[in-house]
């Protein structure tokens, strides 16, 4: 797996008018090598999906055949995540005010030594802070 990939740039991935060049690079060195998410990872983009579907942006049937797309990517999820929650990822959430669940991101891409892919700028400052490699909006 060649990097940690967060909800915000699977989604602008997926929505075509939030995809940029640097969303597709990232989604290209997916293709070659894959990506690391942790557990909460489908849970996030099925939910930002669902409340779309509610607030009419898109149809259930495209939430259905984007989860289905996504499902076919080299994607792997950490089983490790949970372990770290009230360790390592609650130190990097409190030192950065960053949620919980951002800071799963950080702490797998620490833990596995890999870069991040993320459009959130609060997980975006804090990477660079812990000299993690960021692809996405925040390319180094």
């Amino acid at each position: 797996m060649s990097l940690v990939l967060d909800s915000s740039i699977t989604l602008a991935w997926v929505y075509s008018d939030e995809t940029t060049p640097a969303v597709r690079q990232v989604f290209d060195r997916l293709s070659q090598g894959g990506a690391w998410v942790p557990g909460h990872w489908r849970l996030e983009v099925a939910n930002v999906l669902e409340m779309n579907v509610r607030r009419k942006r898109h149809t259930a049937s495209f939430r259905d055949a984007t989860l289905a797309d996504l499902a076919q990517l080299l994607i792997e999820i950490d089983g490790e995540t949970d372990l770290h929650a009230w360790g390592a990822t609650l130190d990097l959430a409190v030192r950065y005010g960053l949620a919980l669940c951002d800071a799963a991101y950080l702490e797998l891409a620490l833990r596995r030594n890999l870069p991040l892919a993320t459009l959130d700028e609060d997980l975006c400052r804090a990477a660079r802070k812990e000299k993690v490699t960021l692809l996405g909006g925040g390319i180094v």
